[in-house]
């Protein structure tokens, strides 16, 4: 960790999975909250978040509501406490810098989307990668009406376990998906698609050929129904769905640091 930033640990009870601490730096008047995604921490977001605090840049990765401790907690939240967290450390992130950006992985990339709809005065601009915005698993709808029904005798199913590509490398969340939790994605998602002709911020997103999380329909969609601003997508071509930690990890912390900048009033939106 860079010498001049901090962890914060919440007040949690169970003990937090090793890594999966917020993390939040100071930096310039340019800020970025970075979401990691469902099930995940940001143990997938470390990395990236202090490229962009060695760069100069306010940096803060929260630690979403059920998240970095044990599966079970999960199942005590939906997504509507995940946005509202994310919400607001956008709007202390917002009372402290000049300008704002959002980035997120997988299911981040639709909190990242859905701040950017509610706050179009506040988002410079919106970084995704391997975004989540569609149903993979179509039994979802249909059981979101019954989800605590249905989580007392499948509280879980096994996860896919962490897709990445280089080996040794693991993502610091949970190996098993909370049901109650995941039934409430179709609502989130469904808003975020609803919102999508009202995006005003330009869009980076990057895109692996090889996520085994997260199909080409979300990507499509966004291309589809985000109209009114610009939508840049990059490939990644050596990585698999986590890929802020996998092989292409540098072209998206360059990248990102490069659309800031590319964005930022300033014209240059951290120090070089």
């Amino acid at each position: 960790m860079i010498p001049w930033s901090r962890s914060v640990t919440p007040p949690i009870a169970h003990p937090l999975i090793p890594g999966a601490e917020p993390f939040s730096h100071h930096g310039s008047g340019v800020g970025v909250l970075l979401c990691h995604g469902f099930t995940g921490s940001p143990y997938s977001m470390r990395p990236w978040g202090e490229y962009l605090a060695a760069a100069g840049l306010s940096v803060e990765v929260p630690l979403l509501p059920g998240h970095g401790t044990v599966w079970h907690h999960m199942n005590l939240t939906t997504s509507d406490d995940w946005l509202a967290e994310a919400e607001r450390v956008l709007l202390e992130l917002s009372a402290r810098c000049d300008e704002v950006f959002v980035m997120g992985l997988s299911m981040g990339g639709a909190l990242t989307l859905r701040l950017a709809q509610r706050h179009p005065g506040l988002v410079r601009g919106a970084v995704l990668v391997n975004p989540s915005l569609a149903v993979e698993d179509r039994l979802l709808p249909l059981i979101a009406p019954f989800r605590r029904a249905v989580s007392r005798f499948m509280p879980s199913t096994p996860g896919l376990g962490t897709d990445i590509s280089k080996d040794d490398t693991t993502e610091g969340g949970y190996d098993r998906v909370p049901t109650a939790a995941a039934a409430t994605l179709p609502k989130l998602w469904r808003e975020v698609q609803e919102g999508m002709s009202g995006l005003r911020a330009p869009i980076l997103a990057f895109r692996s050929p090889q996520d085994h999380v997260v199909g080409p329909d979300s990507l499509r969609i966004l291309a589809r129904r985000a109209v009114n601003t610009r939508l840049t997508i990059h490939l990644l071509h050596d990585s698999y769905h986590v890929a802020t930690l996998d092989h292409d990890a540098a072209a998206i912390f360059d990248g990102s640091l490069a659309f800031v900048r590319e964005h930022s009033r300033s014209g240059e939106g951290a120090d070089r």
